[in-house]
């Protein structure tokens, strides 16, 4: 089976368009947030192996939202964002976050390489 991924940024356009893609890449988009509120709910609710976060949430921090995410549920995070990972290297470092991914390079295979050989055990 797929893996389950929860999409959160605060962009409608980009929530839309990442689903779109991942899905026709072969793993299935149990829901999406747009707040941190939304995100912890649904990541309470859906159970997703993997959690697709923003760096930038509007006027919250993906940041202070990854260990909270972590503390809730046993989810593999990664962060994205359209900054550069030099930018922010080492606050995705010093995060609960399993990696980043650039939103410009989002695939369901480029989630399938930065997760590497854990991205089987996460398909349930």
């Amino acid at each position: 089976m797929s893996m389950r991924c929860l999409i959160v940024d605060d962009s409608a356009r980009f929530l839309e368009v990442a689903r779109t893609l991942l899905e026709r890449d072969g793993i299935r988009v149990v829901g999406v947030a747009s707040t941190g509120a939304q995100a912890l709910a649904r990541t309470v609710e859906l159970a997703p192996d993997l959690v697709l976060l923003d760096i930038d949430l509007g006027g919250e921090s993906g940041l202070e939202l990854a260990p909270r995410l972590a503390r809730t549920a046993s989810c593999v995070i990664i962060l994205t964002s359209t900054h550069p990972l030099d930018d922010v290297q080492e606050l995705v470092a010093a995060s609960p976050a399993r990696g980043f991914l650039h939103k410009s390079k989002l695939s369901g295979q480029a989630l399938r390489d930065l997760l590497g050989p854990d991205c089987g055990s996460l398909a349930t």
